[in-house]
């Protein structure tokens, strides 16, 4: 069996009951520990692989992050005040014995000390980024004995609540940060939050601790780094192709009217037909998503009720969750409406008007569908702006899923898509997209690959407009569209 080296130890440090243990399943990917809305749940040093790399050759040994999930400090000014009264501060604190049942919060404390003295590397030191760090009475003694410890601390800012954009985080951090600038331990403050962190944050917090590996280790966190990145590059490549294929099927779909299609009925029951094929489509594609970020359970149930409920507000009726169409689709891709986008229907030799496509039956959902004429029967599509809204709606879903920590569940209602509204609308030009709906009817193998390379681009472009340093991470690692050849 081949060696194995800890090439960095992490030990996750905090006051009780600040979110270690939530934000260790966040960076874990998996649950572990306990989770509790009480103080001292976690009573013992738990140890857990990060990341781990294969043998260099196959007698080569491995290497890995480890990161230690700790109790939590407690009575912090009178522990840091005891230490300050000795002259060997640890040495005294690792000889005491806090036994009696009102000593718990020293003892979690001393337990706390003792891992990073000795398996610590570095230090992430939590603390709740909704407090002034002025009012954080916990803080200052706390970091006096992380400072007594002599190991180099980053501070995460845990506990948002809600996501915040670029500047408001940045803020955040630099009142941090002057806060603890007399702490000489301090190297970093960065924003990681359990239940509202986009991974890509990770990545940038790992490129961070690369700098506090051992000289001797230090040649592994490249490879360990690089695997990380693979596996997350992975998952967005698969993210890209199922909103490309969902929007590539759907410029191409498209509902026949048989004879009579002059009559309402025939026409509502085309547009109803386009409508719940799109639904099982959508839901098709939010399962793809789902499953290429890893969750199952109730995160899945979680991130399935919140996509299917994503929806850009608009003054319409939305075709697929109004009831309104023959199927009564629900909510299934809810808030997916369009414009009627062409202003006449060419039909024979005739030129109708746009007003007829008020005559589909649909009531007030006639926007929602365009007729289109070709060598058979005429046919129902989906309209140009429809198609651009669900563009949209799709990057949205994506941010939702980018964001999604461990810790959601109980807190689901802390990651709302429509929060990255903005950016998704920076992100496409409607113009372009208007040209890849005409270019999808058309079908070539090209002309997929560049809607694939339309979506990566703004799935990158607003990832690296929320996380500055993002296309360190991104850089150089184009998908590679495996279905461009679809028809």
């Amino acid at each position: 069996m081949s060696e194995v080296i800890d090439v960095l130890s992490i030990s996750l440090i905090s006051h009780t009951n600040a979110g270690k243990t939530t934000l260790a399943r966040t960076l874990l990917r998996r649950d572990v520990g306990e989770v509790l809305d009480q103080a001292h749940v976690t009573e013992e040093s738990e140890r857990f692989v990060l990341l781990e790399v294969s043998p260099r050759g196959e007698a080569g040994p491995a290497g890995r992050i480890v990161l230690w999930d700790n109790p939590g400090f407690g009575d912090s000014a009178r522990l840091a005040a005891e230490l300050g009264a000795h002259d060997e501060p640890l040495a005294w604190l690792a000889e005491q014995r806090f036994d009696r049942p009102e000593e718990k919060p020293l003892r979690s404390s001393q337990r706390a000390v003792a891992n990073v003295r000795d398996h610590g590397d570095v230090v992430l030191y939590l603390v709740n980024a909704s407090e002034d760090p002025a009012t954080a009475g916990y803080v200052e003694p706390e970091m006096r004995i992380l400072g007594w410890l002599d190991r180099p601390v980053i501070v995460l800012l845990n506990q948002t609540g809600t996501p915040v954009d670029t500047e408001a985080r940045r803020k955040s951090e630099e009142r941090w940060r002057w806060h603890l600038a007399s702490h000489a331990a301090v190297r970093d403050v960065v924003s990681l939050d359990a239940f509202t962190r986009c991974w890509v944050q990770e990545g940038l917090l790992l490129l961070r601790l690369q700098a506090f590996a051992p000289e001797a280790r230090a040649e592994w966190m490249d490879p360990l780094i690089e695997g990380w990145r693979d596996e997350r590059m992975g998952a967005l490549a698969g993210s890209v192709e199922a909103l490309a294929d969902l929007l590539w099927d759907a410029a191409r779909e498209s509902e026949a009217v048989p004879e009579g299609w002059l009559q309402p009925l025939e026409r509502r029951r085309a547009a109803g037909a386009l409508a719940e094929r799109m639904a099982g489509a959508a839901r098709r594609s939010n399962d793809r998503l789902i499953a290429l970020h890893g969750l199952e359970g109730e995160g899945a149930v979680w991130a399935r009720g919140k996509l299917e409920d994503v929806a850009l507000p608009g003054q319409r009726p939305d075709p697929l969750r109004s009831g309104m169409i023959g199927g009564a689709v629900g909510g299934a891709v809810g808030g997916l409406a369009a414009d009627l986008a062409s202003g006449g229907l060419s039909l024979g030799g005739g030129m109708l008007a746009g007003a007829l496509l008020g005559g589909l039956g649909l009531g007030g959902l006639a926007w929602a569908f365009e007729q289109i004429a070709g060598p058979g029967a005429p046919r129902v599509v989906w309209s140009s702006d429809y198609l651009t809204r669900l563009a949209h709606q799709s990057l949205l879903r994506y941010l939702a899923l980018a964001h999604f920590g461990r810790g959601t569940g109980a807190f689901r209602e802390r990651v709302e898509p429509e929060f990255w509204r903005p950016e998704v609308e920076r992100a496409f030009d409607d113009r372009v997209l208007a040209r890849a709906w005409k270019q999808a009817r058309k079908g070539g193998p090209e002309d997929r690959a560049r809607l694939v390379s339309l979506v990566d681009a703004a799935i990158r472009d607003c990832l690296i407009d929320l996380y500055p340093g993002a296309e360190r991470l991104l850089a150089g690692s184009r998908p590679a569209s495996s279905s461009a050849s679809r028809g």
